[in-house]
């Protein structure tokens, strides 16, 4: 019997990478869709369109499923959807991001409302808190493209502001506008990155307490998990101890 219900286990944690896998697999669609329909179907004349098709490769999405999520958006009967930020204030005042794509703007944000009510915090007004955030370029290299110090030189000669460099990877941060230039510059260098985008950087970030950082995060989850939801965003730090715990 222990072998049984090990194997059902597994099977439903399988079931959940799935259903999770699948849901990402659509909101990158929805963007490749959505950047095509806005400019040209060519990721070459596209910058938008290359970044999510990027994006789509860096989570081994079927190239089949890129192709036809292009091809979806020249479609007369092509779905239309509105691209929207919320704004808003989660528990102990810290400040969150929300963008999303949606083809019925009332039940959105009716669920985004629901989230952050739900959580104690509430939504706000746009621009209640985006002046605490800069809106940045970011390109993303997994870390066996170069060393720290050879993509810092790198960022510098293309016109970047800053490097974030990790175990985990680079970040290559840069100003909006200068995001295709720089972005093609690294890409001859290293290749395809694993990500670029435009983001909203925190100026600065609050310290919260493990109570309201448990709250955050699982704020953060759900509102990542719903269908409408692209990104989000916040400016808090937890503790180490917290962070260990929520990653293990």
């Amino acid at each position: 019997m222990a072998g049984h219900s090990q194997f059902k286990n597994i099977m439903h944690r399988k079931g959940r990478v799935d259903a999770q896998r699948s849901k990402l697999f659509s909101k990158l669609a929805r963007e490749i869709t959505v950047s095509a329909k806005m400019g040209l179907p060519d990721p070459n004349m596209n910058p938008r369109l290359r970044a999510a098709i990027l994006a789509a490769r860096a989570e081994n999405m079927p190239k089949d499923n890129i192709e036809r999520a292009i091809k979806k958006s020249q479609g007369g009967d092509a779905e239309s959807y509105d691209e929207i930020r919320y704004e808003g204030y989660g528990p102990a005042g810290a400040a969150l991001i929300v963008e999303a794509m949606t083809d019925n703007r009332n039940r959105t944000a009716s669920d985004i409302r629901s989230l952050f009510t739900k959580s104690g915090g509430n939504l706000a007004e746009t621009g209640a808190v985006s002046f605490m955030f800069d809106r940045i370029g970011l390109v993303a290299f997994d870390a066996a493209k170069a060393d720290a110090d050879t993509m810092l030189e790198a960022a510098i000669e293309a016109g970047a502001d800053d490097v974030v460099s990790t175990e985990d990877g680079h970040e290559v941060y840069c100003a909006a506008d200068s995001l295709a230039e720089v972005a093609r510059a690294l890409e001859a260098r290293f290749g395809d990155p694993r990500k670029t985008s435009l983001v909203w950087k925190a100026q600065t970030t609050v310290d919260v307490d493990d109570e309201a950082g448990e709250k955050l995060v699982r704020l953060m989850e759900n509102l990542e998990e719903h269908d409408d939801v692209q990104n989000v965003y916040a400016n808090f730090e937890v503790s180490d101890a917290l962070a260990a715990k929520l990653g293990a």
